[in-house]
C-alpha cells in the first residue's frame, strides 16, 4: 500500500509495524539464497525477463483516483485493496517487471530476478521504441527474497504470486501474510506460466490467465486502463494480422525451441503447451516436433533431436548480448548428429529471446516467431549473429513501433 499523500514526522502504523518487527526479529527469522530452482536456469535463458525504461507514468490516473482507496481482484489473492496508487515496484518474474515497463512505471522497479541478465536482454529490444530506454541493472536479485530486504524495499505492492513464495523454502504462509499486511499487498500469478499446480493451500483460489488478461489486473493496480487498452489493441490487430495469414497447419514447418549450450543435455521446451511462456508461439500458430514423450523444460540429446528432425530450431536466449548465434550455428553444423537435423542443413537456426515476457516483449517475439516460420507470408527474418533487435523495413514491421513508444511513454 502506498504511503499517505501528507506525511508527518510521527510514525505510521506501516513504520512502527515495519521498525519493531526488524528490532524483536519476530518476523524476520531465515534468509533466502538466489539461485533459482526451475530447470530454466540453466540454460541462456536463466530463468525470467525483465526491463525497465525511463519516461512518464502517464497523465491517465486524476487526483481523485490517486489518492482513493480502490480494490483490485485477481487469483489467488481475490480483492486487493490500495490505499493510492502504488510508486514503488517490487517483482520477482519479469512477466510482471514488464507489465511495469509496459505501463511506463519501469523506473519504479527495486526488484526483479537476475536483472543484470535481463536488463541486458531487455536492451535488445528497446534500441527499437523511439524514445524508451531502461535501466535494472544493480537492482536487488528477488528470486529468493529475503524477508528483511522486503522491509528495506518497503514497496508500494509487490508485484509476485503469494502462492510461489510460499512454496519457497524459506518462506511459509505466516511470512507471507505478515509481509501483505505490515508492508504492501501482493500482486501476481505465477503459476499460469505453464498451467502448473500451485501447493495445496491455494488451489482452490487458484485461477489461471493468460498474458493480456494478467495485464489488464496489473493495469488496474495502477490505474492505467487507458494504457492498457492502447496496447490490447496493438496486440489484437497483431494477431490478427498473423492468424490470417497462417498456412494451413499441415503445411506449416515444425519447430523447436531449445537451450542448445550443451549437445550433450539440450534443454527443450514445447511450443504449444497452455500458459503465457508460449504466447508468442501459440499465436504464430507454431507446429512442434518434439512428441509426447518429450516434457517441456527437460533435457534430450542431439540424437532425440534428430529424430524430432525440426524444420525450424529457436535458439531461447539467443538474441542477448552475451549469446553468440554463430557459434550455435556452428556448434550444430559441427556435430555428427545435429548436423543432419533439416532446420540445420537449411539453416533456419533462430534466435529468440525469452519466455517470462511482458507484454512488450511479447509483441515483439510474435513478429519475430511468424517472420523466422513463415518468410513468404511475413516477409523474411534477417540473418542475425548479435546485437538489438533487427531493423525490419517499414512495410514489412507487423506492428507499428512508435506508437507502442509513445504509449509507454505515456505520450497517446
Amino acid at each position: 500500500m502506498a504511503k499517505d499523500a501528507n506525511e508527518t514526522d510521527a510514525p505510521t502504523r506501516r513504520e512502527y509495524v515495519k521498525y519493531g518487527a526488524v528490532l524483536t526479529g519476530g518476523l524476520l527469522s531465515g534468509c533466502a539464497g538466489n539461485a533459482p530452482t526451475d530447470s530454466e536456469s540453466t540454460t541462456t535463458e536463466t530463468n525470467t525477463e525483465t526491463a525497465n525504461q525511463s519516461g512518464s507514468s502517464g497523465d491517465s490516473e486524476t487526483e481523485t483516483d490517486a489518492t482513493n482507496p480502490y480494490t483490485v481482484s485477481m487469483a489467488p489473492m481475490g480483492e486487493v485493496e490500495f490505499e493510492r496508487v502504488p510508486e514503488s515496484i517490487f517483482t520477482r518474474l519479469t512477466h510482471l517487471a514488464g507489465m511495469a515497463f509496459a505501463l511506463g512505471r519501469g523506473d519504479d522497479v527495486n526488484a526483479m530476478h537476475a536483472p543484470g541478465y535481463y536488463d541486458a536482454l531487455w536492451n535488445q529490444f528497446t534500441p527499437r521504441l523511439p524514445g524508451v530506454t531502461l535501466d535494472w541493472k544493480g537492482l536487488y536479485s528477488s528470486w529468493e527474497p529475503s524477508k528483511e530486504k522486503l522491509y528495506e524495499l518497503d514497496s508500494d505492492v509487490h508485484l509476485a504470486d503469494p502462492a510461489g513464495v510460499s512454496a519457497l523454502d524459506s518462506w511459509n504462509a505466516d511470512d507471507v501474510e505478515a509481509i501483505g499486511e505490515n508492508i504492501a499487498p501482493w500482486f501476481g500469478n505465477y503459476y499460469s506460466d505453464r498451467h502448473a499446480t500451485p501447493p495445496e493451500a491455494w488451489t482452490d483460489d487458484y485461477q489461471y490467465y493468460d498474458l493480456w488478461e494478467m495485464f489488464e489486473r496489473v493495469a488496474q493496480v495502477f490505474r492505467e486502463e487507458a494504457r492498457y487498452e492502447a496496447l490490447a489493441e496493438i496486440h489484437r490487430r497483431l494477431v490478427e494480422t498473423v492468424q490470417e495469414e497462417l498456412p494451413p497447419v499441415e503445411a506449416r514447418p515444425t519447430a523447436v525451441l531449445i537451450g542448445p549450450s550443451d549437445l550433450e543435455k539440450i534443454y527443450a521446451y514445447k511450443l504449444d503447451t497452455p500458459g503465457f511462456l508460449t504466447a508468442h508461439t501459440r499465436a504464430a500458430g507454431a507446429v512442434g516436433a518434439f512428441g509426447d514423450d518429450v516434457q517441456s523444460g527437460s533435457t534430450v540429446d542431439a540424437e532425440t533431436l534428430l529424430d524430432a528432425n525440426p524444420d525450424v530450431i529457436f535458439a531461447l536466449g539467443g538474441m542477448h548480448p552475451k549469446t553468440s548465434m554463430a557459434d550455435i550455428r556452428d556448434g550444430l553444423g559441427g556435430n555428427n548428429v545435429t548436423r543432419e537435423v533439416a532446420a540445420v542443413k537449411n539453416d533456419r537456426v533462430y534466435a529468440q529471446g525469452a519466455r517470462y515476457q511482458g507484454p512488450i516483449l511479447n509483441l515483439f517475439q510474435i513478429e519475430m516467431t511468424a517472420k523466422q516460420l513463415y518468410p513468404d507470408q511475413f516477409g523474411a527474418w534477417p540473418t542475425y549473429a548479435e546485437g538489438p533487435y533487427p531493423e525490419i523495413p517499414e512495410d514489412e514491421q507487423l506492428f507499428d513501433r512508435e506508437r507502442v513508444a509513445s504509449i509507454i511513454r505515456g505520450n497517446f
